[in-house]
């Protein structure tokens, strides 16, 4: 299995700067002139880490305004599945920000006790893997651990870029600190989203029950 998240990376500040800073200093301060200052705040960058903690798949090229289903839906990712590319029961691990599929297992939103709720727990430890991965590689790459100052285009190079070399480090097994054990938590806001997608989704909600029925 592997596990998929939407990363947010801020790259400039979103503010109305033209009154406060001439062109030269826009440039000086931001990289970016007043043409450019307000276009973006941030990047939604599609992640896929496998349980080794290398990059299988990423996509960053989105605006941080564009949801996670839009992005896995417009990728080639879901190609592969969807046209059985891959080998059978292969399972991506997903967030409440995806909607349930036969190869994209999320958590339920309202467990039973039983089965569901052991689903969970290791849906919950399973995942956790792309959380770590993305600490470990903030950890590698300072450039992604806080705000990118540069342009969208370059700063979603960098993102690929990295992510590269991330892969190139595990192989070589060059050394870097494990980061914690901390699970990432849902957030309000995607388990209603999730909910709203699971309506439209009942083949993959139910695949979920009976692989969580079958499995646990």
């Amino acid at each position: 299995m592997a596990a998929i998240r939407l990363h947010r990376r801020v790259f400039r500040e979103r503010k109305d700067c033209l009154p406060v800073y001439s062109d030269a200093e826009l440039v000086e301060r931001f990289r970016l002139d007043s043409a450019g200052i307000l276009f973006i705040e941030s990047s939604n960058t599609q992640v896929v880490f496998d349980p080794n903690y290398r990059i299988i798949d990423v996509v960053a090229k989105w605006p941080g305004s564009t949801h996670d289903s839009r992005i896995l839906n417009e990728s080639g990712l879901k190609v592969l599945f969807e046209q059985n590319h891959l080998p059978v029961h292969t399972h991506l691990l997903g967030d409440s920000g995806y909607p349930s599929k036969r190869w994209l297992l999320t958590p339920f939103l309202r467990p039973n006790q039983g089965s569901q709720t052991n689903y969970n727990r290791a849906h919950k430890k399973t995942r956790s893997v792309v959380e770590r991965g993305i600490e470990l590689i903030e950890r590698r790459f300072h450039v992604l651990h806080g705000e990118i100052r540069l342009s969208p285009e370059n700063a979603c190079q960098v993102i690929l870029d990295c992510s590269v070399l991330h892969n190139i480090c595990k192989d070589r097994i060059i050394a870097c600190p494990l980061p914690g054990d901390e699970d990432g938590e849902e957030d309000d806001h995607q388990q209603i989203v999730n909910a709203n997608n699971n309506n439209c989704n009942h083949d993959g909600t139910r695949y979920r029950k009976l692989f969580a029925d079958t499995h646990f």
